[in-house]
């Protein structure tokens, strides 16, 4: 399968019998296997930091690439340099295909060190990383239109013609596998990010939000309400825009890859990332982009549910961020909602989200009973609701956090 570069650094190991770490040419961590030695120098202050953070600095990165690696062929043995943080002799596999260089597995050398016959062999599949590696950049690449028309068709016809179109480009075994879909918002970037550092990438491509469609077989006055209320809080913003990554997987329960991708996006931007729950093929990808969106606006919405919120996990917003834009916010506690009445409409949502016990409430505001009880009366005289009738709890619930999306 594409993308399982866990089991190619792996079987680097074993032929080795040393931990190799695989990162991309720009020195960002793809794989690495698992480090069970108890000698301390095995995890130097270079290797703990890739493997941590994800990434090497840029004086390390210009270190090592004074030896050669860029342009080598074959292995390279590295000294170390304790004043680097470099304890330890490494061994560098460029990670090539077609003459170009792609990245890099790094290995610890030792006394004796790997044989000429097992640092060939290892070079073997070194070459198989950077098939595969070239294969998701071209993917990345050049897929962005494709996913791109996917994402803003209208229903019916148009697309159908779009997911045909993107099922061709990626080919039988990419377009019918596993996949997620992934939203990060709000991306300020023109464009969208290489996808040589987020393995498992089949395609990613900008979406401004107002050019969201709601596509697909699916009734289109239904798709439409749930496209607008996905996106018509972000339509205003000048640069509203939102980043979409169609990320392949092993299998439902295995969604790390869509994670690490979603983290390592969101980081950049300071956003927040929402992903849809596993399907295979592309039929259903509108719904997929619906999934993700409203997973991200929820993360937006509720601190707690992020920065990165998946789609079966946020609760009541799954009904919340279906609701159109214009009937999100209900007449009975529009006065509520105004910024005079911020401490009175907290006070409301924290008051319901402890199930109405006043003991809890009062405790979580730091507050007297008492005062509770006269700001909640205060909430029942600005919207003409009782709180002591479920129904009206529950519309006052509703609107409280709708307010937040």
């Amino acid at each position: 399968m594409k993308g399982d570069y866990q089991e190619l650094v792996d079987e680097i190991s074993t032929l080795l019998a040393a931990p190799a770490t695989l990162e991309n040419r720009d020195f960002g961590l793809i794989a690495f296997g698992a480090h069970d030695s108890d000698d301390d120098l095995a995890m130097d202050p270079v290797r703990t930091r890739s493997i941590l953070t994800r990434k090497s600095t840029p004086a390390v990165r210009a270190w090592f690439e004074g030896f050669g690696i860029t342009r080598a062929t074959g292995p390279v043995r590295i000294p170390a340099a304790p004043d680097a943080g470099v304890f330890r002799d490494r061994i560098c596999l460029p990670v090539r295909h077609r003459g170009i260089v792609l990245g890099y597995v790094w290995l610890l050398d030792a006394t004796p060190g790997p044989t000429e016959a097992q640092l060939t062999a290892a070079m073997e599949v070194a070459a198989r990383i950077g098939t595969q590696l070239a294969d998701e950049e071209r993917a990345g690449a050049d897929l962005s239109r494709e996913l791109r028309a996917v994402l803003t068709a209208d229903r019916g016809w148009q697309y159908d013609m779009a997911v045909a179109a993107l099922r061709t480009a990626l080919g039988d075994a990419g377009s019918e596998g596993l996949h997620t879909v992934v939203c990060v918002t709000p991306w300020a970037a023109a464009d969208a990010p290489s996808s040589r550092s987020l393995p498992g990438t089949a395609a990613l491509c900008t979406v401004a939000w107002g050019a969201v469609r709601p596509g697909g077989r699916a009734d289109g006055s239904t798709r439409a309400a749930q496209a607008r209320a996905a996106t018509a809080e972000l339509d205003d913003a000048t640069d509203a825009a939102a980043l979409a990554v169609l990320v392949r997987l092993r299998s439902a329960e295995a969604l790390s890859p869509a994670l690490a991708a979603a983290e390592r996006l969101r980081e950049d931007v300071d956003a927040t990332a929402g992903f849809a729950t596993p399907r295979r093929g592309l039929a259903d990808l509108n719904t997929a982009w619906l999934e993700a969106t409203s997973a991200a606006r929820a993360a937006q919405a509720q601190p707690r549910l992020g920065p990165v919120a998946q789609w079966s996990e946020i609760g009541p917003y799954r009904m919340l961020t279906a609701l159109p834009a214009d009937r999100a916010h209900d007449p009975a506690v529009r006065e509520l909602l105004d910024s005079s009445h911020t401490e009175l409409a907290r006070t409301a949502e924290v008051f319901l989200d402890h199930s109405g016990q006043a003991g809890r409430t009062a405790a979580a505001l730091g507050i007297h009973r008492q005062t509770l009880y006269y700001r909640l009366s205060r909430v029942e005289q600005l919207t003409g609701l009782d709180l002591g009738e479920g129904e009206d709890r529950l519309l006052l619930h509703m609107a409280l956090k709708a307010a937040r999306l």
